[in-house]
């Protein structure tokens, strides 16, 4: 991990003319839109959801409420737009595999270096996993978390990568299927003790029954993790959707705009897919089910092709760079909000001009500016070329 000053588009993805084995070519203008995308994605976990729900108990409208209930996680089986927060960010980290393969070749490193990168990458995705839940604060292993969001996506985009650096095109999405096929099959009909085949809750599933008998520390769910260790293999496959969009997205033998129409419909068709297979295999993202990774890789797949269409390939960007400067450093944040006591900071500043506003809308006014303080942190970090890299 370093904290770099260097010009403006360090952290920006960059592509070249080099191959990846016989893969189709590809052009050699980055995806801006993937900043974009993910700064967007992580609006969201900031502060975004919060003043929804705020803005929806002080106005009651109709569709504000509806938007509201959408920013909730479903509590077992079902699909939220809320569910879709995390596996969009790893579906983003997989768009980013072939074309960080590519630039590191252009540079002439090594296979073995580009690979020694990734799994430091991935080493510290888990580490700083297991410090966001608070492992510093050590109390005994009984009682610390070593599954995490950060954990999740290191080993999953590690893992993928690893895929993407070594096999060609087809045999990635080969192996994609491999992934989804096969987590369903050990779920359905592999024999849990004292449970049977089959059952997909907290506490029967096989992955609930792997968690408890492997996986140290605490579970966050009590009986399961929802990034425990089964979990962790089958998010394997949603970083490889993210790498299998990337060659598509970025294939000379088309224009731009068919690109971006060809992996919106490919994101639509894996939707239904997913919501059809979803009437026999739930759609659960705490066991992230074969439907569920589908269903979430097929929306990832549709925003995508929007921000690419809209960004990259019409070129209207300025709109973009409120979620630019946060997805360029989106570890910063994330871990930022988790270390940095911005909520004291916001009502030392704002808080005296908040206090005009009525009663009912004080709170709202409280996560407005809350957001726009951590926007202007992000800001200066950006102004001052200052972005984490993992």
């Amino acid at each position: 991990m370093d904290i770099t000053n260097t010009k403006s588009n360090v952290g920006n993805i960059e592509s070249d003319h080099q191959n990846l084995g016989n893969r189709a070519k590809e052009t050699t203008a980055r995806l801006e839109s993937l900043d974009a995308l993910r700064g967007f994605d992580m609006l969201w976990i900031i502060g975004g959801a919060k003043l929804i729900r705020c803005a929806a108990e002080c106005f009651n409208f109709s569709w504000l409420n509806a938007l509201s209930e959408q920013l909730e996680h479903v509590e077992w089986e079902g699909f939220h737009a809320y569910d879709l927060i995390f596996p969009l960010f790893l579906f983003i980290a997989g768009v980013a595999i072939p074309l960080s393969i590519r630039a590191q070749q252009k540079k002439g490193h090594s296979n073995m270096r580009i690979i020694c990168r990734a799994t430091i990458r991935m080493v510290l995705l888990v580490s700083l996993g297991i410090v966001y839940n608070g492992g510093l604060a050590f109390n005994g292993i009984e009682n610390t978390r070593f599954a995490s969001v950060l954990g999740l996506i290191g080993i999953g985009y590690y893992f993928a990568f690893l895929i993407v650096m070594h096999f060609k095109i087809k045999v990635q999405i080969i192996a994609c299927a491999a992934i989804i096929l096969g987590y369903w099959a050990l779920l359905m009909w592999y024999p849990v003790p004292e449970y049977g085949c089959g059952l997909l809750t907290a506490q029967e599933s096989l992955a609930s029954f792997i968690d408890q008998s492997f996986l140290p520390g605490r579970l966050h769910g009590g009986n399961y993790d929802p990034e425990g260790i089964m979990q962790a293999i089958s998010s394997i496959s949603m970083a490889l959707l993210g790498a299998i969009s990337s060659y598509w997205l970025t294939c000379q033998n088309r224009c731009k705009w068919k690109n971006s129409a060809g992996l919106f419909v490919a994101g639509i068709l894996l939707i239904c897919i997913g919501l059809g297979w979803g009437n026999f295999y739930p759609i659960i993202k705490k066991l992230w089910t074969g439907s569920f990774i589908l269903l979430a890789a097929g929306w990832s797949m549709t925003i995508l092709s929007a921000f690419f269409y809209i960004i990259d390939c019409v070129g209207i960007k300025k709109w973009a760079f409120i979620f630019k400067v946060i997805g360029m450093n989106s570890i910063t944040i994330y871990l930022g909000i988790k270390i940095i006591n911005f909520e004291y900071t916001n009502n030392f500043i704002f808080g005296g001009i908040i206090n005009f506003i009525p009663g009912q809308y004080q709170q709202l006014g409280l996560f407005i500016s809350l957001i726009v303080l951590e926007w202007l942190f992000l800001y200066l970090l950006y102004k001052k070329k200052i972005f984490l890299k993992i």
